[in-house]
């Protein structure tokens, strides 16, 4: 539902301790600033979510990853499930207690990893599917490991090759033992192999899903009094066709099960990656202004300015602290490799207008050498780099929002970024 631009003030309903307010909105009304409210503090979008998946950004303590300024973490349903589980989260007092983090937390549904790893896909969202068309996709060399049917998913542990089974009801279970802040409804991660018809099956699921998804959040709420309110947001799948998009979005925004309607909505599944912002901007025309809308699994430079622009208040993504564990360090002239032999006498920092606790403190030919030597300490350094580029990035988004100026910092930022050609999600 376009917005008109400018300043505004518009506040969603408070559940709870939870609500979300606008704050400015981009020329097109669509791209806006705001604040998410929790019980646990406030989020400022758009915002960078950390991805913690078991509960722990990989190789930095929760400690560095409130310095670097991440306002929220993300861990997931699925991992947490099978280790420790979630009744052990739960007695230890929830994801943020469990983990020692001060803020907001997410938790994804799980759904994702289920039907992403069990055909061998891991964590690849931008998919180049030219011509390709199979609903039976499955990864090269791979076995499937997970079985949809109009219930749930059974499905393999890839820990040890275990037989379990996610339902919505479970999904739900689960993640009001995670304790997080903010969950999402359990849904059907198909690929851009699928085809037409399949894609148009999984929808009409992944809303049966939901509203069992909302059935089962209204009963487990008001079962855990003794915890805070955990806010719930439906998950708007249909690939890339816009019709599908745009229809999972309204039928996710009508949705009320006595009386309770998802408080947000996150933006899922496979991305044709240059069709990006258009896909967004589908489904965030169709969604309520006054919610907030969370896209899943995307983080590169060109991708979040995109779903900025077109919609989108916050984001998670593993490729930070992925790719810093191969010593891929971002930029603002783009990543680079720091095993290059042209660090390996730069005593400079990896970047000289880096405000993070690595450029302060150690240079690039250090990083180089711990790489070089594989100690581990390089993947703490690199990591808290790319966690702090990805944060200050977005930070600076919101306020060039605020000041009128997100053009003319996009168009700057880019004279200077070097796009990479293929880049996995």
């Amino acid at each position: 539902m376009t917005a008109p631009a400018g300043e505004r003030s518009v506040e969603g309903a408070r559940v709870g301790g939870f609500s979300f307010e606008v704050g400015h909105v981009l020329p097109n009304g669509r791209g806006r600033t705001g604040v998410i409210h929790t019980p646990h503090g406030d989020i400022r979008t758009p915002a960078f979510v950390a991805v913690g998946t078991k509960a722990t950004v990989k190789t930095v303590l929760p400690e560095a990853v409130a310095a670097l300024g991440a306002q929220a973490v993300l861990a997931n349903a699925y991992h947490l499930y099978l280790q420790p589980g979630s009744d052990i989260v739960d007695e230890a007092g929830g994801l943020a207690a469990f983990m020692n983090w001060p803020g907001p937390t997410f938790t994804d549904s799980g759904g994702f990893q289920v039907l992403s790893l069990g055909v061998g896909f891991k964590k690849v969202l931008a998919m180049d599917t030219a011509g390709l068309a199979n609903d039976d996709v499955i990864a090269e060399g791979k076995q499937r490991l997970a079985h949809v049917d109009d219930d749930g998913v059974t499905f393999r542990s890839h820990l040890n090759g275990s037989l379990h089974r996610f339902t919505p009801e479970v999904s739900m279970r689960i993640q009001h033992e995670l304790g997080a802040d903010i969950m999402f409804a359990f849904d059907e991660c198909t690929t851009l192999m699928n085809t037409r018809a399949y894609q148009e099956a999984s929808l009409a699921r992944t809303q049966a899903w939901a509203e069992r998804c909302l059935r089962a959040h209204v009963a487990l709420t008001k079962q855990r009094t003794h915890r805070p309110y955990q806010a719930l947001f439906g998950v708007v799948q249909g690939a890339q066709y816009e019709d599908l998009r745009r229809k999972a979005a309204r039928d996710l925004a009508a949705l009320d099960v006595d009386g309770q309607l998802f408080d947000g909505y996150g933006l899922g599944g496979a991305f044709e990656k240059e069709n990006l912002g258009t896909i967004v901007g589908w489904a965030c025309e169709e969604l309520p202004d006054d919610k907030p809308r969370h896209l899943l699994g995307i983080s590169e430079p060109e991708d979040v300015f995109w779903a900025v622009e077109m919609g989108a208040d916050t984001f998670d993504c593993v490729m930070p602290s992925r790719v810093a564990r191969n010593a891929a360090l971002y930029t603002r002239s783009g990543r680079v490799n720091i095993t290059n032999a042209r660090f390996k006498r730069d005593f400079n920092p990896v970047e000289a207008d880096c405000d993070c606790y690595t450029c302060a403190h150690y240079t690039a030919a250090y990083l180089h050498h711990l790489f070089k030597a594989h100690e581990m300490l390089a993947f703490t350094l690199a990591t808290i780099h790319n966690e702090r580029f990805t944060v200050r990035l977005v930070d600076d988004i919101r306020a060039s929002i605020e000041a009128d100026d997100f053009d003319t910092f996009r168009a700057e930022f880019f004279g200077r970024y070097r796009l990479r050609t293929a880049t996995a999600h």
